[in-house]
């Protein structure tokens, strides 16, 4: 690496610097997809799912090109380093790379199509705020089609700023709400110990990290270790929860399932809903909307390609 000023670009991500703090972006990285796969004049949407998508293997639907979808993925994944709001559904549709179908192909292309109306979306990191350590878990239940495994969504935050985010498969089958929840709890967990230990490097202990989660009996189960006949269906692996508990190193804290913002990784919804959910981070935390880009307009997407050229 070379120092070569202040730091405005960098594999495919903007930083524009203020004095009250700097926002991450690939707005130019998303125009250059959307015109390197012809959909620069696309028809914006809302969201970027339909809530009863039930995306399956389709295996008697028309087959389209896997070289084409597996570079669309590719490019999405990318993306997702600064855009969370796209990281679930690009994880559900990167499921079919191997033989995609038209089906799969219309979904991918809906997720352009939502990025051409919210380009400017990015992480904003304000100067000045709280510098306080906690992170939400939640995970939905049997919501692979393909062999009904659950899907573990987690965030984590420094103060105001998102320092890291989750959205993964199981590895095995929850045969109850609670099972999924516990075994989500754990990876969360789990990223929480390693941010911890991280931030030791730096002289920062952050000991009895709030983790929020929406669901009592995964909470009784990890303050509990009492109810063996409830927990009995559970791998033995995922209960290291309870230690980590015991040592003060975690704190469950109950939150509203409305409030909670590990959603975002774990289902599809509605425009409502959706938008109710990304203004709720905004105004608390996550993402710059376009609204106040305005404050921006200095370090616009025009005059930085003009620089960047």
């Amino acid at each position: 690496m070379s120092a070569m000023g202040e730091l405005s670009f960098f594999l495919g991500l903007q930083v524009n610097q203020k004095e009250d703090g700097f926002f991450i972006h690939q707005s130019k990285y998303i125009k250059d997809i959307l015109s390197g796969f012809k959909m620069e004049d696309c028809t914006p949407y809302d969201t970027q799912i339909s809530v009863n998508h039930k995306l399956n293997s389709n295996p008697d639907g028309k087959e389209v090109d896997c070289r084409l979808y597996r570079t669309m993925i590719g490019s999405l994944m990318y993306l997702t380093a600064s855009r969370p709001d796209i990281m679930f559904v690009v994880f559900i549709c990167s499921r079919f790379q191997a033989r995609p179908k038209e089906s799969h192909l219309i979904t991918v292309k809906r997720i352009f199509r939502y990025l051409k109306g919210k380009q400017r979306l990015g992480l904003w990191f304000p100067h000045g705020s709280n510098f306080e350590f906690n992170a939400y878990t939640d995970s939905d239940f049997g919501g692979c089609c393909l062999n009904r495994k659950s899907t573990t969504g987690g965030c984590q935050f420094l103060g105001n700023r998102l320092v890291s985010w989750q959205c993964k498969k199981q590895t095995t089958v929850s045969i109850s709400t609670c099972e999924a929840e516990h075994i989500a709890a754990a990876s969360c967990c789990s990223q929480i110990l390693w941010i911890q230990q991280q931030l030791r490097d730096y002289g920062l202990n952050f000991t009895g990290t709030p983790m929020f989660i929406d669901n009592n009996a995964t909470m009784s189960i990890t303050n509990n270790p009492v109810k063996h006949s409830q927990t009995k269906h559970i791998e033995i692996r995922y209960h290291f929860i309870r230690d980590c508990a015991d040592k003060k190193l975690i704190e469950l804290v109950k939150v509203h399932i409305d409030d909670n913002f590990a959603d975002l990784f774990t289902k599809a919804f509605d425009r409502t809903m959706f938008e109710l959910l990304i203004k709720m981070i905004d105004n608390s935390w996550i993402l710059l909307p376009e609204s106040i880009d305005s404050h921006y307009k200095d370090n616009s997407l025009e005059s930085f390609d003009s620089e960047s050229s």
